[in-house]
């Protein structure tokens, strides 16, 4: 799930994403925004993971998920989809 709220002076937009993957330890949140840099999301107790990101508004962004360092997932509920140079597509989250 993603959640967005604005920073409308700053041209910021503040992205929540959120995700359960059943049975994954670690989850890694991907993007463009810092050239495909893995950075690892928190887990809560229920067994999802969260990460919080500062976008700059007005624009689209491609990001995936890595599972426990070896599997690559989309965001069920991103705000859409694109295809990659690898045969597959990455998420997108419009800002």
């Amino acid at each position: 799930m993603l959640k967005k709220s604005y920073i409308e002076k700053q041209g910021i937009c503040v992205v929540t994403f959120n995700v359960r993957f059943d049975g994954a330890s670690k989850v890694e949140l991907v993007g463009e925004w810092n050239g495909w840099t893995p950075e690892v999301m928190n887990k809560k107790r229920d067994g999802s993971f969260w990460l919080m990101k500062r976008l700059r508004s007005g624009r689209e962004y491609r990001f995936k998920y890595l599972i426990d360092g070896n599997a690559w997932e989309n965001d069920p509920y991103a705000d859409g989809y694109v295809p990659n140079p690898f045969g597959t597509t990455d998420s997108l989250v419009r800002c």
